[in-house]
């Protein structure tokens, strides 16, 4: 009886002992498997502390408006300009539909000065025909006249630094809606005033769908 009594407390220590050490096992593969559910550790953890450092840094402002832009009362330099014709400024009246003056105004710089320049395009109420178009430079802090067209249908604008101007050509008999063919002129400025670079004249042609010739100008 004894021994029977003296090996059963011995049975029950070494079974505590077994269960304490498989407990200790299953918290240690838990804690394991938690840390590898949150990311683990290494070059991952270090994305919580880069988005905060990106977070953190400073971000450039976006440039300002050019300093050399200054807007201008177009109707105002066309009407006040002696360069300009009497029956341009004769014309040049608002439009009945409520839309304002119709003048296109265009800001770039065309002759290398400080402040950007002005192309300014005289247009007709209905059609949007060009009759006038002109070049305002700054000089001495007031805008000079240093081109002008008003052989109507004329258009100018700005393309990477040239004047470009477009010229309706009219047959006799066509209308206003279908003009024979266009001149296009580019111009760019040197000594002071701007001398013609390029000149293209393009036929529309007379037959229906009939494609458009391009006609460089002669050297």
């Amino acid at each position: 009886m004894r021994g029977l009594t003296g090996a059963g407390p011995s049975r029950a220590r070494l079974s505590l002992q077994a269960v304490i050490t498989a407990a200790a096992v299953l918290a240690t593969l838990s804690l394991f498997a938690a840390a590898c559910a949150t990311g683990g550790t290494g070059a991952r953890d270090e994305g919580p502390a880069h988005a905060d450092s990106v977070a953190g840094t400073r971000v450039s402002p976006a440039p300002s408006p050019s300093d050399t832009y200054r807007q201008v009362d177009a109707v105002a330099l066309v009407k006040n300009d002696p360069k300009v014709s009497a029956a341009v400024k004769r014309d040049l009246k608002p439009c009945s539909d409520g839309d304002g003056y119709p003048v296109d105004v265009t800001y770039g710089n065309l002759t290398g000065g400080s402040v950007e320049d002005v192309v300014v395009n005289v247009l007709t109420c209905g059609d949007a025909v060009g009759v006038g178009a002109y070049v305002y430079r700054a000089q001495s802090g007031r805008y000079e006249d240093v081109f002008k067209a008003e052989e109507s249908p004329v258009y100018a604008e700005i393309d990477r630094g040239d004047l470009i101007v477009t010229k309706q050509v009219y047959e006799r008999g066509d209308p206003v809606s279908n003009p024979s063919g266009e001149n296009v002129i580019t111009y760019s400025w040197a000594a002071g005033r701007f001398v013609q670079e390029d000149f293209h004249h393009t036929d529309y042609g007379n037959a229906a769908g009939g494609d458009a010739t391009l006609v460089p100008a002669p050297e």
